[in-house]
């Protein structure tokens, strides 16, 4: 089964003023993080507004990104859909595209019993069969969980290899840890729960903060694996704070104005999510000065 690593960045996607893609600081962000510890990035999930983005765009921004960072990094492509028909055809076309992976949401709004996610995400992984799939829970923003015994059924299909788990809730971590093969792996999906997450098996952290500390949640995750819990215990503390204020409100209104404050012009993001508030301006200011990264 494919591995994508420890730290995944769940990119930013970057706009013009005008609110058109930027793919040029698209590119310059994808090759400046998968130098500074990202081992796969995440093209249009959550973090990258995909709701707000078409298909069109997001095709472009998969070629732009793969062909930037080349082998420095692996490239995953979300391409959920509430749709089962639209999932099917955009992963195709990621996996078309030379990609090494597709992150799938639980389909959203019409909220699906267990057996219909269990059908809705096979027949995505039946439609290309030699094409690694990550599943992504996250029942605050889809309205429905996927339970372990449900990732348990999937897990034996071939190219389902991964789940990004935003639940929160670590018995149900600890219960798809017990129900699945080692060699399914399991990532945080807040960064936050990263350590608790590894501490009942997780790989790593589907992650925000690795925009601006990608080497030291990989130094965390490592210590962690190599058998230095107080040395990752350490990190976890001193990261807590950044990971508290890049969600002190919708992700990714935040980690936008916490790159912007470093130079980066990844503009503001696509209504209907708003630029940062002052308060929540001056509060990433702080905290980002406090970890020497301003």
């Amino acid at each position: 089964m494919t591995f994508f690593g420890q730290i995944l960045t769940a990119m930013v996607t970057p706009f013009t003023d005008t609110g058109d893609m930027n793919f040029s600081v698209a590119e310059a962000l994808a090759i400046h993080l998968a130098d500074h510890g990202t081992d796969t990035l995440l093209l249009c999930g959550t973090t990258g507004e995909s709701p707000t983005l078409t298909w069109q765009e997001e095709y472009e921004l998969f070629q732009v990104v793969r062909k930037a960072v080349a082998s420095k990094a692996k490239v995953m492509a979300g391409t959920g859909s509430n749709s089962t028909r639209e999932a099917i055809e955009a992963t195709q076309q990621a996996a078309k595209l030379g990609l090494d992976g597709a992150l799938l949401v639980v389909p959203y709004y019409n909220k699906p019993p267990q057996e219909g996610l269990y059908e809705h995400f096979r027949a995505i992984a039946e439609s290309v069969p030699d094409f690694p799939l990550m599943l992504y829970n996250i029942p605050g923003r889809t309205g429905q969980n996927l339970e372990a015994d449900t990732v348990a059924r999937l897990a034996e299909i071939g190219n389902i290899v991964a789940i990004k788990e935003a639940s929160g809730n670590l018995d149900q971590v600890s219960q798809i840890r017990r129900l699945t093969p080692p060699e399914f792996s399991i990532y945080s999906g807040d960064d936050s729960l990263t350590l608790p997450y590894l501490s009942v098996g997780a790989a790593g952290v589907v992650s925000v903060a690795s925009h601006l500390v990608g080497e030291l949640l990989q130094k965390m995750v490592t210590a962690f694996a190599s058998g230095e819990p107080q040395v990752a215990t350490e990190i976890h503390l001193k990261l807590l704070p950044l990971c508290k204020a890049l969600f002190a409100t919708t992700n990714p209104i935040p980690v936008k104005a916490a790159l912007q404050l470093q130079g980066w012009q990844v503009g503001s993001t696509r209504l209907p999510l708003p630029e940062a508030p002052d308060p929540i301006i001056q509060k990433l200011k702080n905290t980002l000065t406090d970890l020497a990264l301003l």
